[in-house]
């Protein structure tokens, strides 16, 4: 009984995590091509930082409910393969460096291209991932 409870929550909560990584997952993309927009000089820095930071924290929040709706299911290696991406964040925003500095960002661009590219990765492995998981949730709540 407890099992079945079990795979029905994880049914219910597979949801949200791939909707999640597939909201996200664009975002960092939207990066990377603005980023390749920078470099071509299409889009000056105050523009690029000004549209890039207001996806920043709503993406680091939505990052971090993931890693706790994990923690309160017993989702323990769902919440094993996010805890360095939201170890990274929560390093990132408390060191002050979690927003784009329009006279800091030609000297950081390689570094926030390849950080851009790694959350592309990352949300994507995971988005196949969460989908896995529920299928194997509702073929196990199906049997």
């Amino acid at each position: 009984m407890l099992i079945s409870s079990t795979l029905s929550l994880a049914h219910h909560i597979a949801i949200f995590p791939s909707n999640s990584a597939f909201q996200c997952g664009p975002i960092a993309l939207i990066q990377i091509i603005m980023f390749s927009d920078l470099e071509v000089d299409y889009i000056n820095p105050i523009d690029l930082c000004n549209k890039l930071n207001q996806f920043i924290l709503p993406e680091h929040i939505a990052h971090a409910f993931l890693c706790v709706l994990f923690l309160i299911c017993g989702q323990w290696i769902a919440f094993l393969i996010n805890a360095p991406l939201l170890a990274f964040n929560i390093n990132k925003i408390r060191g002050g460096n979690h927003m784009y500095d329009a006279t800091e960002i030609f000297r950081s661009l390689p570094s926030h291209k390849k950080e851009s590219f790694i959350k592309l990765g990352f949300y994507l492995l995971s988005f196949f991932y969460y989908l896995y998981r529920m299928i194997v949730a509702l073929i196990a709540e199906s049997e």
